[in-house]
């Protein structure tokens, strides 16, 4: 009888978890819409929206989105400060985190020239799991459990099935139980809070594709390659790139 209760018990907590996803699935959409119906109003504005600005002041960039604490790898009076928008289902997003951020770490990160923060923009319901796990846990913790979720990206964002099984197995090494990967998933405040810094980095910032990156607060052009960094970094500190 209790591993039947508990059986049922876990399906409605899985089946809370996915109800959530699914409002943030339409929160982003309606806040997409929004953006498509004002680019209607001109051309000018369509093109900005479209892109999205190719400067944004330092100072407001650097804002904290909401009252989610920032995920950061860096010192934070580095000279350069790179902003990532990422969502934890997309595929270039894994390819920048597993091809390029470690030189990036080796060359720039721990040797105190730049400061990155990873900020969310989930575009899709697995991906709203992913980034509400991320923020459950303590900050030291977050970016082993993002470097974790995007190795193993294809075991839980691509399968056919519910990722929710494997999305536990891989919080578990982030010190999750049972009942606090549901306690997470079930966050009415926290699921709004990131669907909030999603509608605000979209309006504001064009941040409509992930990954995109600001380099001291420019927006990169083209793909985050490591020669792109190193140009993007090189103008950032005023010097000659190359």
């Amino acid at each position: 009888m209790v591993h039947v209760l508990t059986r049922v018990m876990r399906a409605a907590a899985l089946a809370r978890v996915m109800r959530a996803a699914a409002l943030a699935r339409v929160t982003r959409a309606a806040a997409l819409a929004g953006v498509v119906s004002l680019t209607a109003l001109s051309p000018a504005l369509s093109q900005q929206r479209q892109d999205g600005p190719a400067e944004v002041p330092v100072a407001e960039l650097m804002k904290p989105p909401g009252d989610l604490p920032e995920i950061t790898l860096g010192p934070a009076d580095a000279k350069v400060t790179i902003v990532e928008y990422a969502s934890l289902s997309c595929g270039h997003c894994a390819s920048f985190h597993k091809n390029v951020l470690p030189e990036l770490k080796t060359k720039y990160i721990d040797t105190g020239k730049i400061r990155l923060i990873m900020r969310d923009h989930p575009g899709n319901d697995r991906a709203v799991a992913g980034a509400m796990l991320v923020r459950c846990v303590a900050n030291d913790r977050a970016y082993p459990l993002i470097t974790a979720l995007f190795n193993l990206q294809e075991q839980w964002a691509f399968v056919k099935e519910s990722p929710l099984p494997k999305l536990l197995d891989i919080s578990k090494q982030a010190g999750f139980t049972e009942e606090t990967f549901n306690k997470c998933l079930t966050d009415d405040k926290l699921l709004k809070t990131i669907n909030s810094n999603f509608e605000h980095a979209l309006r504001d910032y064009g941040v409509r594709a992930t990954p995109t990156f600001f380099v001291n607060g420019k927006r990169m052009q083209g793909a985050p390659t490591m020669e792109s960094f190193d140009k993007a970094i090189a103008e950032a500190e005023g010097k000659p790139n190359g």
